[in-house]
């Protein structure tokens, strides 16, 4: 395989992976506003899709950047990035995304990607020393390592923000009549929604990004002419496409994991679905902020549960919550392991 058709070949499986994020995320977006029965599935997926196109306007004409993208490419340093290291990188995130996805467990896309681009890294150092290397000096372990932190900090912000969310409702609302307040927050549902959905296209779409940059940047090493030297050669279209597969796949939806989400961690009220959201929204723009690629599925699950702990601890089913955990601290590893497998195979083949 040339290099230029194993750059081609990269940049459609990450797309791939694009629209695959977003049926398997798409229940981040929309699980409570289901759950609460605000909006009907089908139309619940339209609206966030079309949020998370938003985002791809925010990020060019008012951010002016795409950090997380930035930060995502230079995950591996750049002289160990290959095309053959990208290309089982990103086969091994495909091939976790869809088995999560299955099982209807709502694991992190970006842990995934992160954990298939070191692994594949680290398994071409090893090769490439005769197995004298540990391989970890082709990966930038801050960064590694910062946005492993966010495995737990992500859902323990969006928890401590959702729970004083709900107790700050609770108490101004409490001489409303319940009826009344519940039509309110249904219609607010719709607001707190939306603003998850641009969080969720911010962060989401840019991991994408990062990985097509990192191919190109390859690619030029190589002399193929489409490639680029830096993140801001990146092209416009690359941009675009990630935020509009991203879209699609949004609207191909999740049902699966809708059903973990919306009801198997704790029941959720319109009001709590307002507070889950907006919570879940504020951390994705914190992170958007620090350029730290985050998982919109730990945030709004550490949001949920947050809202359900207010109600009283055991409202959360906390054997879910703990099955949720061990997967997603199995993501990296897992994902890291399999795209060395592929790497192996890979080159043997090539």
């Amino acid at each position: 395989m040339t290099p230029f058709t194993l750059l081609i070949t990269i940049i459609v499986l990450a797309l791939v992976f694009d629209f695959i994020n977003g049926f398997h995320d798409a229940a981040n977006s929309i699980a409570t506003i289901v759950s609460t029965k605000v909006l009907t599935p089908f139309r619940a997926v339209l609206w966030a899709a079309f949020f998370n196109f938003l985002a791809f306007f925010i990020a060019k004409y008012i951010i002016g950047e795409f950090g997380i993208a930035d930060t995502v490419a230079k995950s591996v340093i750049k002289e160990f990035i290959t095309l053959p290291v990208i290309f089982s990188g990103i086969v091994a995130a495909i091939i976790w995304n869809l088995a999560t996805w299955w099982l209807g467990i709502p694991s992190s896309s970006s842990h995934t990607l992160i954990g298939g681009f070191a692994g594949s890294a680290i398994m071409s150092t090893m090769i490439a020393s005769g197995f004298h290397t540990s391989g970890l000096e082709s990966i930038k372990g801050d960064v590694i390592i910062k946005i492993a932190s966010f495995i737990v900090l992500a859902p323990l912000i969006g928890m401590i923000i959702s729970s004083w969310l709900t107790i700050l409702i609770l108490f101004i609302f409490k001489r409303v009549n319940p009826h009344k307040a519940n039509n309110w927050f249904k219609r607010l549902q719709l607001v707190s929604s939306g603003l998850f959905s641009i969080g969720h296209g911010l962060n989401d779409s840019q991991k994408v990004m990062g990985i097509i940059a990192a191919a190109l940047m390859a690619a030029h090493t190589q002399g193929v002419d489409m490639g680029i030297t830096s993140i801001k050669e990146l092209p416009n279209w690359v941009a675009f496409a990630c935020f509009g597969v991203i879209s699609l796949g949004t609207m191909s939806g999740g049902w699966k994991i809708v059903k973990t989400m919306g009801s198997r961690i704790t029941k959720v009220t319109p009001l709590e679905g307002v507070a889950a959201e907006t919570a879940g929204a504020l951390t994705l723009y914190l992170t958007e902020l620090l350029k730290i690629p985050v998982s919109t599925t730990h945030t709004i699950t550490g949001a949920i549960i947050g809202v359900g702990s207010v109600k009283r601890l055991s409202a959360v089913r906390w054997g879910v919550t703990k099955n949720l955990l061990i997967a997603w601290l199995l993501t990296i590893p897992v994902s890291g392991a399999l795209a060395a497998v592929i790497f192996v195979i890979f080159r043997a083949l090539s």
